[in-house]
């Protein structure tokens, strides 16, 4: 068995995979990609963010279908096993199967980096044909014409995963980038020995090759084809299991649904589904614990160089979206973005496929609470972001502020960021006060829950804040109102009842010890000026 050709790692990854406590089966995938195989010639590119599962499922579509081992007893447990052709299919194959995210010892050097792969697949080629001269000074493609033209039965299925991995290493240059797109097209491209190709990356195809490169290719991304949506990411029901079963397994469990959903849910698939970011929920029902387990990477600093640069005011919807805010984006041909992202939707589109925005119905936004920490954490070190800098800075003091009773600084803070003209600050509606106040309360996420529109006692509540990390901090219930008066915010507050949601249900402990604040917050858009009043409903709640 080879590195590459009809390799065992597959397997053996695949084995591990299935025995993981937390694994979701998705085997349902081969039934889309067992008729492909059967009936030849198609090249399918799947690009998801990373953390979304694709090495998990290149590892499983391989360990089905190559030669290398009898697979059955993985396979036989899971969905697929009730497939009608699946014992047809099962390990009938020979499989070339390239993680490109494998670098070699020391690697300094595209030259070094392509001359490993060719040479571990022609030392493959040859182990496993030994009855064949091979020249080794030949490229793998003609050594594999050979083979198919000698006997027309030698075919194979083709998994090749992250293969976009080498356009975000430093040492390879544009002219090498180049060299490595025709590297894959005299690989793959109306070759007579390929059943099937089954490819992954990050980014679109189109985002580095102008197209006759690899236009053998069909993409499917996670926003805009709806085929092979529900094989990555988890789905509300598939995150519902694994939390009965984290249950079962954990003697002191601290996880919620409901934080599992506030954290790592909010992605959307083509076909308008949301999922869960999976390697975060497995973390945290892993861990017990839930908390960022994002892990930035190279594409982060690429995008974030176009926000500090504000293209097409890029930073201004980002403040947005921060605030919770969804911005309309063209992403209808985004899979065309350009080398140089030089328009918003460009940028945008970028950053949904990275999966640092979800995008549906003609909008982006920040999906989740892992996601927010992060930009939230980015608008508070950066200067360069001008007035969504400085705001976020005045969110700690308004926070204590609040805290405090202090409602004359909570009034100056909010005066400050009406004088930086912020462009948010047209104050049409309260939509528009809402965006702001969620900027000038953005440090509080650090300790609180923050809700909008939350349901609570007789109606909806614009803002309410749960404390996370400390359970007898004080409880904070904030009403917004344009040319009203905060009393009239504070007396909503009250007769809606907006307070009973902290005090649990009857019969139960109240999960809260802390005072119940009522803040009223309004703008008077004759006057321009702000006004706000705090009123403690309850001094404590033991």
């Amino acid at each position: 068995m080879g590195i590459y050709l009809n390799s065992k790692r597959a397997y053996n990854l695949c084995k591990t995979d299935t025995e993981q406590p937390y694994f979701v089966d998705k085997s349902q995938i081969l039934e889309e990609i067992i008729p492909l195989v059967a009936n030849g010639g198609s090249q399918i590119c799947i690009t998801r963010p990373r953390r979304f599962g694709k090495t998990v499922m290149a590892n499983m579509i391989s360990s089905y279908f190559s030669l290398a081992c009898d697979a059955d007893d993985i396979f036989k447990k899971l969905k697929i096993s009730k497939y009608v052709d699946y014992r047809k299919h099962l390990n009938q194959y020979r499989v070339i199967h390239i993680s490109f995210n494998d670098l070699p010892r020391r690697c300094n050097s595209y030259r070094e980096y392509i001359d490993r792969i060719e040479r571990l697949l022609i030392k493959d080629i040859k182990e496993a044909y030994p009855d064949m001269e091979v020249d080794e000074n030949e490229a793998v493609w003609d050594i594999l014409l050979s083979l198919n033209d000698r006997d027309d039965t030698i075919k194979f299925i083709f998994i090749l995963d992250e293969w976009d991995y080498i356009f975000h290493q430093s040492f390879v240059t544009e002219g090498e980038k180049k060299e490595y797109l025709s590297f894959l097209r005299s690989l793959l491209k109306d070759m007579p020995y390929v059943i099937f190709t089954y490819m992954t990356g990050i980014l679109p195809i189109a985002k580095y090759s102008s197209g006759s490169e690899l236009n053998m290719f069909v993409e499917f991304t996670m926003a805009k084809s709806p085929s092979f949506s529900d094989s990555f990411g988890f789905t509300e029901a598939e995150v519902s299991v694994l939390y009965e079963r984290y249950l079962h397994r954990c003697e002191e469990p601290s996880v919620t649904m409901d934080s599992l959903r506030a954290w790592y849910n909010g992605y959307h698939t083509a076909s308008g589904e949301r999922v869960y970011n999976p390697r975060s929920v497995v973390l945290a029902l892993s861990y017990n614990h839930v908390e960022n387990y994002w892990t930035s990477a190279g594409p982060y600093d690429e995008i974030y160089y176009y926000i500090e640069h504000n293209v097409d005011d890029v930073r201004d919807d980002l403040a947005l979206m921060v605030s919770g805010v969804s911005v309309p984006t063209k992403i209808r041909e985004y899979a065309a973005t350009s080398m140089d992202l030089l328009t918003r939707d460009e940028i945008f589109s970028a950053m949904v496929v990275y999966g640092f925005l979800s995008y549906k119905d003609g909008k982006t936004e920040i999906p989740n609470k892992e996601l927010m920490e992060k930009f939230a954490d980015m608008l508070q070190k950066e200067p360069s972001l001008g007035y969504v800098y400085r705001l976020a800075k005045e969110s700690e003091r308004m926070l204590r502020a609040t805290i405090a009773g202090d409602t004359k600084t909570m009034a100056e803070i909010l005066e400050l960021a009406h004088d930086t003209e912020v462009p948010l600050l047209s104050y049409n509606n309260e939509v528009e006060l809402t965006a702001v106040v969620n900027l000038v309360y953005l440090s509080a996420r650090d300790t609180y829950r923050i809700e909008r529109e939350d349901k609570a006692g007789r109606g909806y509540v614009d803002f309410i804040f749960y404390p996370e990390t400390d359970k007898t901090a004080d409880c904070i219930i904030l009403e917004l109102k344009v040319d009203s008066a905060p009393d009239v915010a504070i007396q909503q507050i009250k007769e809606k009842k907006y307070a009973l949601k902290f005090k649990g249900k009857i019969g139960e402990e109240p999960r809260y010890s802390g005072r119940i604040l009522a803040v009223g917050i309004s703008y008077d858009r004759e006057r321009k000026e702000h006004s706000c009043k705090i009123e403690i409903l309850t001094e404590t709640m033991e």
